[in-house]
């Protein structure tokens, strides 16, 4: 009776906890989301006036309402620590990022081990499917330039090309550094038998904890951001110009990132929201390839790419073995490194949202009152 009558209490605990969670996540959206709106359309004249200037600060504004996502995961004990190259030193310098895709909380988890590297977070592009579009958050990526893709064969041919035309649009002339893109195409327990009956058709590699790539958005970016050299591989000594005529090196890195979760159990967005897990430590594998070193042809491209993910492939096996990640060559022990977010920085942000939120009301309020 006692078990029972304890298990009762932690489970009302829990139950309390995941509805004040959910209460303040839904207000925490209700006047960040619209404050960022408001912001930039007062800011309208500026964007006109200075581009540059108006993008900066939307940058801003979109890396700290990443970072208010980041403190709901946070506050409930769900950290990142993170092995192989630090990828803070080229944060500067352009790169796209690849990344093994499992559940919705791998957008989350990106959202919080990117806010310690320097200025990626405000001057990245996100690849997303097309259904977020339509979430909460889906209005700030369409304002901030992200780029949603549409799956399936029906329309492949259509997305590349949109996809090229956003890149042109929007990636210089919003001074992008970082692009983001989960080259699975889905969620590995949604695409895994299929790609293995493709591999198993094919010969291709068996893969368990992540699924054969597609080629077609990596090789538009590629082709796009990228200057190509006689050999068929990419370099980036010719530079691209943006529609300021400032020059630009083009994409210098590809940063291959293998995220892994506790007992291969990974968190979705519900976990972040209602936080009913306990505390639990993501771990998040980088890999950096100078990018003269990245074929651009399409078949040398599709084996390089396949490549990478049996490389993540072994990663995530020896993880799920071992409960770390191998050694780099060389050296006899993996070194891994906590990622930390500052609170008091975490408060402040939250707090100028909450305080954006009670100003835009009461202007509103007044303008409504007078026209009424």
């Amino acid at each position: 009776m006692a078990q029972l009558v304890d298990g009762a209490g932690k489970l009302g605990w829990v139950l309390l906890k995941s509805v004040l969670r959910f209460v303040f996540m839904f207000f925490n959206n209700c006047v960040a989301i619209p404050s960022y709106c408001l912001y930039l359309l007062l800011l309208q004249p500026l964007r006109i006036w200075d581009s540059s200037t108006f993008w900066h600060i939307e940058g801003v504004m979109f890396k700290w309402l990443l970072a208010m996502v980041s403190s709901w995961g946070w506050i409930a004990g769900y950290t990142v620590t993170e092995w192989g190259d630090d990828v803070r030193p080229i944060s500067e310098e352009e790169a796209m990022v690849i990344v093994n895709h499992q559940s919705t909380g791998d957008v989350c988890t990106l959202m919080m081990c990117l806010q310690d590297k320097g200025t990626v977070v405000r001057k990245m592009m996100w690849l997303m499917d097309h259904v977020f579009k339509y979430t909460n958050f889906g209005l700030v990526s369409l304002i901030h330039g992200d780029f949603f893709i549409r799956q399936g064969k029906a329309h492949r041919d259509k997305q590349l090309i949109y996809l090229k035309d956003h890149l042109d649009k929007y990636y210089h002339s919003r001074d992008r550094k970082w692009i983001v893109l989960f080259p699975e195409g889905g969620f590995l327990r949604k695409r895994r038998e299929t790609s293995q009956l493709f591999a198993k058709k094919n010969s291709l590699p068996h893969l368990t904890h992540v699924t054969l790539p597609r080629l077609g958005a990596t090789h538009v970016i590629l082709k796009t951001l990228c200057a190509p050299l006689e050999n068929g591989s990419v370099g980036s000594d010719a530079g691209t110009s943006n529609q300021t005529g400032n020059k630009r090196r083009g994409l210098q890195w590809v940063i291959d990132m293998t995220i892994a979760y506790p007992k291969a159990k990974p968190m979705d967005i519900q976990t972040w929201i209602f936080g009913y897990r306990p505390p639990t430590v993501t771990h998040v594998h980088y890999r950096m390839y100078p990018i003269k070193e990245v074929p651009l042809e399409a078949e040398a491209l599709t084996d390089w790419l396949y490549q990478r993910f049996v490389e993540k492939e072994e990663l995530l096996t020896h993880f799920y073995d071992k409960g770390s990640f191998p050694p780099p060559e060389g050296q006899k022990q993996a070194v891994s490194r906590l990622m930390t977010l500052d609170p008091v920085w975490l408060c402040l942000v939250q707090s100028f949202a909450f305080a954006s939120g009670y100003i835009w009301f009461n202007v509103l309020q007044y303008f409504y009152c007078c026209l009424f």
